[in-house]
């Protein structure tokens, strides 16, 4: 898809998983946002977990090359009871991120409770509420089918919502690992 002119800016939201990945793309024109589109990958059936980051590299470059966006936010990884879990989502938000990187766009993350709060006014909201209202901002028919596509949207409102011009992709300024283990030193061994 070459870029034309329709909007003033494209992102690119993904809400990293290693057997599901959401992505959703808005368009903004006049401060106002078209969702451009959204889906999943689905890495549940490659062989092993390496092979599932190669997919989500793959697949992100091929998005990032056909809707050519502006920025990429994603949504960081939150401190959960497994830590094997985190590592593997970790990495695929890595390889989400160097896909990224690799064709020269600005990253950006948010914490899961941010891009929450900034969609639905609660960062407590459950995935459907999240949803409903990723629906209701985009004035969307129907809700789609996959939450993890949802979600992915709602990185890219939320950073829509967030970013300021001459903000720095840095994970300091949207509560990411630095701000994390800052915060946590004691996690970090």
């Amino acid at each position: 898809m070459a870029k034309d002119n329709i909007y003033d800016k494209i992102i690119l939201g993904i809400d990293p998983g290693t057997n599901i990945a959401g992505y959703g793309i808005i368009g903004i024109s006049n401060n106002s946002m078209t969702l451009v589109s959204m889906g999943i990958f689905d890495m549940r059936k490659e062989k092993n977990h390496a092979m599932k980051l190669q997919s989500i590299f793959d697949q992100c470059t091929k998005l990032i090359d056909t809707y050519l966006p502006d920025e990429v936010a994603l949504e960081a990884p939150f401190m959960g009871k497994n830590p094997q879990s985190m590592l593997k989502l970790g990495r695929a938000q890595g390889v989400s991120m160097a896909a990224a990187l690799n064709r020269k766009l600005p990253v950006f993350e948010y914490a899961p409770k941010r891009i929450k709060q900034s969609v639905t006014g609660r960062g407590t909201a459950s995935k459907e509420q999240v949803a409903g209202m990723v629906q209701n901002l985009l004035g969307l028919k129907t809700n789609h089918s996959k939450l993890d596509a949802t979600d992915a949207v709602a990185v890219a409102i939320c950073h829509h919502f967030m970013y300021k011009p001459g903000m720095e992709s840095s994970e300091e300024h949207h509560s990411g690992w630095g701000s994390f283990l800052a915060k946590n030193p004691n996690k970090l061994r």
